[in-house]
């Protein structure tokens, strides 16, 4: 049986994303592992990440980060190509980790969601 292909967007000083990345390799997926905040994503590849998610951005955003506040993105004015396009310019605002696999792509908060991908 092979593992399915799976990326998680990771930041390493995250301890939600250090424990997905635990649990994936506990059921035996060795992920990608893109570290967003050294090698962040273009808008375009979070359009495409975030539209095969079958949510909306703002379910990606974090929205505790200082920057989301200041940058005003709770309004509803921001469409969807806007935030994905925020998350490339400021990836801090990403609520990581992400992972992605042929089952979709979600955000693991909690972590047990990366669950659902395998």
């Amino acid at each position: 049986m092979s593992t399915p292909s799976v990326t998680i967007y990771h930041n390493p000083k995250c301890g939600t994303s250090v424990k997905v990345l635990a649990l994936l390799r506990e059921r035996g997926v060795e992920p990608e592992i893109v570290e967003y905040l050294k090698t962040p994503p273009t808008a375009a590849q979070w359009k495409a990440l975030i539209a095969r998610s079958g949510l909306g951005a703002r379910a990606f955003l974090r929205t505790k980060e200082k920057l989301y506040a200041e940058l005003d993105l709770a309004n509803p004015k921001w469409t969807d190509a806007q935030l994905a396009g925020y998350l490339a310019q400021h990836p801090v605002l990403l609520n990581r980790p992400v992972v992605a696999s042929s089952k979709g792509v979600r955000p693991c908060r909690p972590v047990e969601t990366a669950l659902e991908l395998l």
